[in-house]
């Protein structure tokens, strides 16, 4: 008998080791959250509005039953062609659930209101930011723990229903910005100098933000990434990036300098 425990306790210990090993790192939610956030994507199937997660496998596969029986019910989301945004990315243990534009409450046009230019000559991005007439939502599901997964990996899966490759209106804004901004935005990196909306099209939302002033000038920073693992600051005056940190924070706050790459 104390032998039979004892192998129930090793094989018991041993999968939740297996298990554990699955989980995604700090820095791997981070570069999922940071490849997937705003990003566009041509619709290649009739896209329902949907109150519940359309589930879509990791295999490819859906229930195709269950998103006519919503489209029947709320209408389409988007049609075959139209260009749809990520609005917001949730990571769970065994889903990640992706908000296309702005999901069932409408869309956002988030390239409406940007302008480029230099100083105080500007000039609007005309056009809409998507042309699908509405928004859902996405769950896609992995049958257990996600594993390690790149965002890059994560856009192929999605291909039977979403199309990343192509141009789009993103991509198009991105070749108009400065040089050392379009390369910052193209690596999903923040430096000084860019806008609030550059920093959102590069690295996505932050987890936190907070606020001081200091001297009669207001500071606000975007936090990036949780303990233990890489935090990193944006820190905005005004519109404008004046400084990025990037930290390592372990359990218990001690925290360090991220070493310069050479």
């Amino acid at each position: 008998m104390r032998r039979l425990a004892l192998v129930v306790i090793v094989s018991m210990a041993s999968a939740r080791l297996h298990a554990d090993s699955k989980k995604l790192t700090q820095d791997q939610r981070i570069e999922i959250l940071r490849g997937l956030s705003s990003e566009y994507a041509k619709i290649k199937v009739l896209l329902p509005r949907s109150k519940k997660a359309l589930e879509f496998s990791n295999d490819g596969t859906w229930d195709h039953d269950v998103w006519q029986a919503a489209f029947k019910e709320f209408g389409p989301a988007g049609r075959i062609g139209d260009l749809i945004q990520v609005t917001h990315v949730e990571i769970d243990k065994d889903r990640i659930v992706l908000d296309l534009n702005g999901g069932m409450k409408g869309k956002r046009k988030f390239l409406d209101h940007l302008e480029i230019g230099m100083g105080a000559q500007t000039t609007p991005i005309n056009g809409p930011a998507t042309n699908a007439p509405s928004g859902t939502t996405v769950a896609l599901t992995f049958g257990g723990p996600i594993g390690e997964v790149t965002s890059a990996e994560i856009k192929k899966m999605l291909q039977p229903i979403l199309d990343f490759e192509g141009e789009t209106v993103t991509a198009n804004y991105v070749e108009t910005l400065p040089e050392p901004i379009k390369q910052a935005v193209k690596a999903k990196k923040a430096i000084e100098g860019m806008n609030r909306d550059q920093v959102l099209l590069a690295v996505g939302k932050p987890v936190r933000k907070s606020r001081e002033s200091k001297e009669g000038t207001d500071y606000e920073d975007w936090i990036y990434g949780e303990p233990p693992g890489r935090v990193t600051f944006v820190t905005f005056t005004g519109d404008k990036v004046v400084k990025v940190k990037e930290t390592y924070a372990g359990l218990g706050g001690s925290v360090a300098e991220t070493p310069q790459q050479p």
